[in-house]
């Protein structure tokens, strides 16, 4: 007999074959997606690049993005807030290795350099494309995953290269369009010479504790040059009062710095002496710079870099100088967006527009040969054997932002023919073009 259901003795429910429906996931934090057409504006950039970097004979380097920790430990500096609070490090669980997500990418070129022996031969002028990764607060031009473009000069001591390294970032503005750039110009001198500063510099903020913040007391003896670079409002006025770096230079310093100064006056490149420009980490040494902009906010630092003439040795190789820039890919973008001048997207030079599937055969044929002439090509695709009415076709034709459609009608095809359309001129202008002529017809069309 069946007995009757209680709340303690009821059947237990039947459970659905049916999976349950999974948690969507999402980028993480400050790491973003980058989806077409906004690609296409980054390729823009990266090509204006590369064909620049090939005409001052700067050569493409790819080094890893996972390093060894130590590697920006030992090359950035300990008391740098790159290593202190933004670095993704973590520990291999394979061998116990600690192991950093790359801030920056001059320590691991500098890493590569050394440890395949590239300036056996001489000086190697390289250039870099690729994400970076620190753990900040995202914002405007400023995220956890950005991306860097970055050109470096290793085995070259003198000033000539240092100015050569920023023309080419000036040259690289007047190609995409920048404007509102301005050149910020300092040096750093020699250890020995920062040396006497810092003492000097410690000794005139010590007598003004009461005014530092709290991060510019935690900084006062182990890395005072930094405190030059506040962002404090109350902290100007006895920053602007602290003595100067560049009256510490001796005449090596000085005779460098006045040479880079010279080819760019010169070269009618146009810059500000900034001395309290200091940069993030600890490697520079005399010339230092950077681009800057007021057109996007706190992030105005489109571009950064200068010499550092002792980081091959510090990460194990044998002395030799170098000089070199970064430029933040985002804030370009961005600022280029800002102005009005970051281009559209392209679309493709013909759309195929495919009435009935069984022209297909001859629809690939004859698209194939366009794209093997250079030719950029989108085919309607449709479900199964219905590739969907005209009206739908060229509705996709004309948000593809193609030039021409190429109509493959069963009656033109039955004659050996196509008909190509213009989708960008206000009359749409159509004609009937033999099979066998398609391809020049199109290439006389797009000229």
């Amino acid at each position: 007999m069946t007995s009757e259901l209680t709340p303690n003795n009821a059947a237990e429910p039947v459970k659905s074959s049916k999976p349950a429906k999974a948690q969507a996931l999402t980028a993480v934090k400050g790491m973003n997606d980058l989806l077409p057409p906004a690609s296409a504006q980054w390729e823009w950039l990266e090509e204006k690049v590369r064909g620049l970097m090939a005409r001052h004979a700067y050569r493409n380097l790819r080094t890893p993005i996972v390093e060894p920790t130590a590697l920006f430990v030992r090359g950035l500096g300990e008391v740098t807030d790159i290593v202190e609070k933004e670095m993704y490090s973590f520990e291999d669980r394979l061998n116990g290795e600690q192991l950093t997500l790359r801030p920056e990418a001059t320590a691991g070129v500098v890493r590569a350099v050394v440890e395949h022996n590239m300036l056996y031969d001489g000086g190697k002028r390289l250039y870099y494309m690729g994400p970076m990764f620190r753990h900040e607060r995202p914002q405007r031009g400023r995220y956890r995953q950005f991306h860097q473009i970055g050109a470096e000069a290793l085995g070259f001591p003198g000033a000539e290269v240092d100015a050569e390294l920023i023309l080419l970032a000036a040259t690289l503005w007047q190609e995409l369009g920048l404007e509102d750039v301005r050149l910020e110009l300092n040096s750093l001198g020699q250890p020995n010479e920062r040396a006497a500063h810092r003492m000097a510099l410690i000794a005139h903020l010590e007598t003004h504790v009461d005014v530092l913040d709290e991060e510019a007391k935690r900084r006062l003896h182990s890395n005072p040059l930094r405190i030059l670079d506040t962002k404090n409002p109350a902290m100007h006025a006895v920053v602007e009062a602290a003595p100067k770096l560049i009256d510490f230079l001796g005449e090596a310093s000085l005779a460098h710095f006045n040479a880079v100064k010279a080819i760019l006056d010169a070269s009618g490149v146009s810059y500000r002496i900034n001395p309290r420009l200091v940069r993030g980490m600890d490697y520079y040494n005399l010339t230092v710079f950077e681009f800057v902009t007021d057109r996007l906010g706190s992030q105005g630092t489109i571009c950064g870099g200068g010499r550092y003439d002792y980081l091959i040795e510090q990460v194990g190789g044998k002395p030799a100088p170098a000089v070199g820039w970064a430029l933040g890919v985002e804030r370009v973008l961005e600022l280029l967006k800002e102005q009005g001048t970051l281009p559209e997207a392209v679309g493709p030079d013909v759309y195929a527009i495919v009435p009935d599937a069984s022209a297909l055969p001859v629809v690939f044929k004859t698209i194939q040969t366009l794209r093997t002439q250079g030719m950029s090509v989108q085919m309607h695709a449709g479900a199964g054997e219905g590739m969907g009415s005209m009206k739908s076709q060229f509705k996709k034709a004309d948000g593809s932002g193609a030039q021409l459609a190429l109509i493959f009608g069963g009656d033109e095809l039955a004659r050996g023919e196509v008909i190509l359309k213009s989708l960008r001129d206000g009359a749409g202008a159509q004609e009937a073009v033999p099979l066998a002529d398609v391809t020049a017809r199109v290439a006389a069309k797009l000229v």
